[in-house]
């Protein structure tokens, strides 16, 4: 398809994915407010959380409505959670950087959704920790299927999977490495491990990126989490505890005795699990964006030149 005559057009088009996105980020919100309580993303219509009256159109404009209402419900005058607006805004950003990125292509509207589904994912794991099967059941199928669209299409359809078994190893080496890493960590360490949602997830992200696409998003985000796993670490460490020190003198007498049965403790969620999800969400679309390139990037910059093949990769896609 030539695209040649709707290049003028594309600052138009970015603005265009910017609202549509905005919208659809709206949309994920009531996913994320209803999914998890198992109540219907259709009926009723959109309402506070609070005082459950309905809310009008014009006070569910996304963002807009936000601000002008002063982040309150008009009818009980309750906060509203600056989350309705943060993902409203990030799906409009994503959606825009995804047209940005892929253009007048079938990658373009795929991707999208793909953002939108990790936009739940992120939020919904953060807020109840869980990940919502409405999304990885139909999701894994759904990229096999896309799969077979860039079988057909080529390198002209955008999408990063070209190759529907390649969408399938996604599928198998992605679930599968999640499933042995939960299983050996709750075997050698008596502790929950990464999840089944975790597991689902990434073979989600394997049917829409294939097997380096699944590989590359554990790789990131296993990279950003342990990042994010020291920060909290120190925090609670050094920043909390200094504040809360004083107390902490009261209650020694009291910890004495805490320890009797920790060799005996059960299996649970709680105290052990960090939401993996949010992790694998980012590294997914960080792939999306700039997978194939950041391996090009890696394996030039093992070269004696691979400095300068490392900065002419990233000019090449805008960077």
């Amino acid at each position: 398809m030539d695209t040649t005559a709707l290049q003028p057009l594309q600052g138009l088009f970015l603005l265009f994915a910017f609202i549509f996105g905005l919208n659809v980020g709206s949309f994920c919100n009531v996913c994320i407010g209803r999914w998890p309580a198992g109540e219907s993303v259709i009926k009723p219509r959109s309402r506070c959380p609070r005082c459950l009256n309905a809310i009008a159109w014009y006070d569910n404009i996304p963002l807009i409505s936000w601000l002008v209402l002063g982040a309150k419900c008009r009818h009980c005058s309750k906060p509203i959670s600056v989350v309705y607006p943060v993902v409203e805004a990030l799906t409009g950003i994503l959606f825009a950087l995804t047209f940005w990125r892929f253009g007048f292509v079938i990658a373009s509207p795929v991707y999208m959704l793909f953002c939108a589904a990790m936009i739940i994912v992120t939020f919904q794991d953060l807020a109840d920790w869980t990940i919502p099967n409405e999304i990885t059941f139909p999701g894994i199928p759904l990229g096999v299927i896309l799969a077979l669209a860039g079988t057909a299409w080529g390198e002209a359809s955008g999408l990063r999977v070209t190759d529907v078994v390649d969408s399938l190893l996604g599928v198998l080496l992605g679930g599968g490495i999640l499933l042995l890493l939960d299983r050996v960590t709750v075997y050698l360490l008596k502790k929950p491990g990464m999840g089944f949602g975790d597991v689902k997830l990434l073979a989600m992200i394997g049917a829409f990126l294939g097997w380096q696409g699944a590989l590359g998003t554990l790789v990131i985000a296993s990279f950003i989490g342990s990042f994010a796993g020291i920060a909290v670490i120190v925090y609670f460490k050094y920043v909390k505890k200094e504040a809360a020190a004083p107390a902490e003198k009261a209650e020694t007498s009291e910890a004495a005795g805490d320890k009797a049965d920790d060799e005996d403790e059960e299996i649970t969620l709680e105290g052990h699990y960090l939401p993996f999800g949010p992790y694998l969400a980012v590294g997914a679309l960080i792939f999306m964006f700039v997978g194939p390139e950041l391996i090009d990037c890696y394996f030039s910059f093992l070269e004696p030149s691979g400095g300068i093949v490392l900065m002419n990769e990233l000019t090449d896609i805008g960077f």
